[in-house]
């Protein structure tokens, strides 16, 4: 018991996704500027005062009769506070008909201590969609043989925000993950929207392998968000971190998506990023899990996509190499992504 104690401590400092330990700290999370013309203005801050949820059982519906215009749980529960207004941000929104430079940059940086290598060709737009694939790289003595790609939006935004994005995982062992961050490893703020891995490895989801208090359950990846946040102030050792493990069998009887997982169809998966303190999470278009700080999240961030693996079991383990060559399985999709600022309307 010892023993699995100190591993997930251990791991609770591999920040459980969304860090780097590459050795070469000059490629590491480089913050980037916005690439807009007009770049964001500071944010009008406005006290979060929803109105209240109706409280009326949804009734059922399919995510496609969803407003694309306005954030996805609009059109259900509409909580957006009296004498504001959502409007699109372009530069953080599309559609994906093309690959737009102007839009989004891939980045090259590695996750510390595992087989992942970072590649501008494993992203592309194809099919109205944007893939992030998976592939074995050549040379079987090499150590980074998970070929993958990261890509983030060239521009940066802070709260009053939501963003959403139309997203179907790999059916491999990695992580597909849809976060947002601002660059800086040892000075950062990151909102970690969801983090699936819908087939954790045979050993991983093995219960009997775990503790009863052990951190992560990854039996239970194939449904699970692993929504979470990270705040760092002074260097990594001062790290802020929360998370949830909100589920797709959480959802109303009314949604179509209630018990997918996540490689089996598309899920709506956002978060409102209201106030200096508060993130609320939604799934296909409902509230999924509310997150509060303890110190203030304030800076301009990126949106990012990524498709990554690990042998810890809280990442979900490795997949086998086999598996990156078929193409049936080995891809993350984005069919959209969309971003709106809260503003007052006057």
């Amino acid at each position: 018991m010892k023993i699995y104690k100190l591993i997930a401590l251990s791991l609770l400092s591999l920040t459980f996704a969304c860090s780097s330990d590459d050795e070469s700290p000059a490629e590491e999370m480089p913050n980037k500027a916005p690439v807009s013309e007009n770049p964001t203005p500071e944010p009008i801050v406005i006290d979060f005062n929803p109105k209240p949820a109706s409280g009326t059982p949804l009734k059922a519906f399919k995510l496609s009769d969803l407003d694309p215009s306005l954030p996805s749980f609009v059109s259900l529960d509409n909580t957006t506070p009296d004498n504001t207004k959502w409007e699109k941000v372009e530069e953080m929104s599309d559609e994906f008909d093309e690959w737009d430079p102007v839009k989004w940059r891939n980045s090259f940086w590695n996750y510390g201590g595992t087989p992942v290598s970072m590649r501008a060709e494993n992203s592309f737009v194809e099919d109205g969609k944007l893939n992030i694939k998976a592939t074995l790289d050549p040379d079987p003595n090499t150590d980074m043989w998970f070929r993958t790609a990261r890509v983030h939006s060239q521009t940066q935004i802070k709260y009053p925000m939501y963003t959403e994005c139309s997203m179907k995982t790999a059916k491999i062992a990695a992580f597909n993950t849809f976060w947002m961050n601002n660059g800086d490893i040892d000075n950062r703020d990151e909102i970690d929207i969801v983090e699936n891995n819908a087939n954790p490895t045979a050993d991983c989801r093995d219960q009997t392998n775990k503790p009863a208090d052990f951190p992560w359950t990854p039996w239970l990846f194939p449904t699970q968000m692993n929504s979470q946040y990270f705040i760092a102030k002074g260097g990594r050792a001062n790290t802020e971190n929360r998370h949830g493990n909100y589920d797709t069998r959480f959802l109303s009887d009314a949604n179509p998506n209630k018990g997918k997982t996540w490689d089996e169809d598309y899920h709506i998966v956002g978060a409102w990023w209201i106030d200096e303190r508060n993130v609320q999470f939604y799934l296909n278009g409902e509230p999924a899990g509310k997150v509060t700080t303890q110190q203030d999240m304030t800076l301009e961030l990126e949106l990012i996509f990524d498709l990554w693996t690990a042998e810890q079991c809280n990442i979900g383990g490795l997949p086998e190499r086999e598996a990156l060559n078929d193409d049936a399985i080995n891809t993350m999709r984005v069919d959209w992504v969309r971003t709106w600022k809260l503003k007052e309307d006057k």
